[in-house]
């Protein structure tokens, strides 16, 4: 089903409002991919901070794997076309948006101002004591690319114990909908790979183990929750 505005994430309507650009899903993921690993390794080139590599290769991988949950999350909800009112919230909100810009100001404020203060400097560690701007401005863009994902993550994983707590549907459909929420605690999995770059940094560590732990909570209620709902005819939960 072709997406309708105001039932996208904001990801896909920022992707479908550029003229002339109609990529596969496949098609969308590998240029993700190879446009930043490019990038990535065109300015590790220039300034000498190949060192830097792994950590930004594992943080792409991050950002195309939410890409990947964004797009099957919100194809498969058109699809099922659950009731409006959670269609709205997961995606007409735009709170996955605030809640993203939340944690980026956090972690730029983090990355800047606390991080330097307690004497090892996550910055310095990738990007060498007198960073290059260029390479700022890419770690940060990146780092905004997870973060918006993440945020998308967590907002589809609370909706969803919303919707379950709301809504009953038939068993086909339960079916799909707990696919979806296994699919968010995947994505919340995947997070993982970005910790050894940050094991000095407990802090970061507790965020991204925080954050697993926070999903499969919240998930796995959903699912026991979901699958003890019943239908009635306005699609309304009943017990």
């Amino acid at each position: 089903m072709a997406p309708q505005y105001g039932e996208t994430w904001v990801y896909e309507s920022l992707i479908g409002a550029v003229p002339g650009l109609n990529l596969s899903d496949r098609a969308a993921l590998v240029t993700q991919f190879v446009v930043f690993e490019a990038i990535v390794l065109a300015v590790a080139g220039v300034y000498g901070l190949w060192s830097a590599v792994p950590a930004a290769t594992a943080a792409i991988v991050v950002a195309v794997a939410g890409s990947w949950l964004m797009l099957t999350f919100s194809r498969t909800v058109r699809r099922l076309q659950p009731p409006d009112g959670y269609r709205r919230l997961l995606f007409g909100s735009s709170i996955e948006l605030a809640l993203s810009v939340m944690a980026f100001v956090l972690f730029v404020t983090y990355l800047f101002v606390v991080d330097p203060g307690d004497g090892g400097s996550l910055l310095a560690g990738l990007l060498g004591s007198e960073p290059p701007v260029v390479a700022v401005v890419l770690l940060l863009l990146v780092t905004w690319d997870v973060i918006y994902r993440i945020g998308a993550c967590w907002w589809a994983t609370v909706v969803g114990f919303w919707r379950a707590l709301r809504y009953g549907f038939d068993a086909a459909t339960t079916r799909e909908l707990t696919r979806l929420d296994a699919l968010n605690v995947l994505f919340a999995g995947v997070q993982l790979l970005l910790v050894p770059f940050v094991l000095d940094h407990p802090v970061l560590v507790a965020a991204l183990v925080g954050h697993l732990f926070a999903v499969v909570v919240v998930a796995g209620g959903t699912v026991v929750l979901q699958r003890r709902a019943r239908t009635d005819g306005d699609g309304q939960r009943k017990r």
